[in-house]
């Protein structure tokens, strides 16, 4: 299994970030969070993307998107 480059972008109690989360968590896909709370450049990485809102998920070979989308992290797995 290759292993792709997953970033989550995250801020703290948001309900679709830890379902996201979690999700990636059981799939054993491993990923690396950017708390938008700790974390400056991570809000301006969001916006460049042209989101607003999180979780916003980047992983390679799949276009970002945000959300709690498990029709699109079912591709990571």
């Amino acid at each position: 299994m290759s292993k792709k480059s997953v970033v989550v972008y995250s801020k703290p109690n948001c309900m679709q970030c830890n379902f996201t989360k979690k999700y990636l968590e059981d799939k054993g896909i491993s990923y690396e969070v950017k708390d938008i709370v700790e974390n400056e450049a991570a809000i301006e990485e969001v916006k460049s993307l042209g989101f607003s809102s999180l979780p916003v998920v980047i992983a390679e070979g799949l276009e970002a998107f945000n959300g709690f989308r498990p029709d699109m992290l079912n591709q990571l797995a």
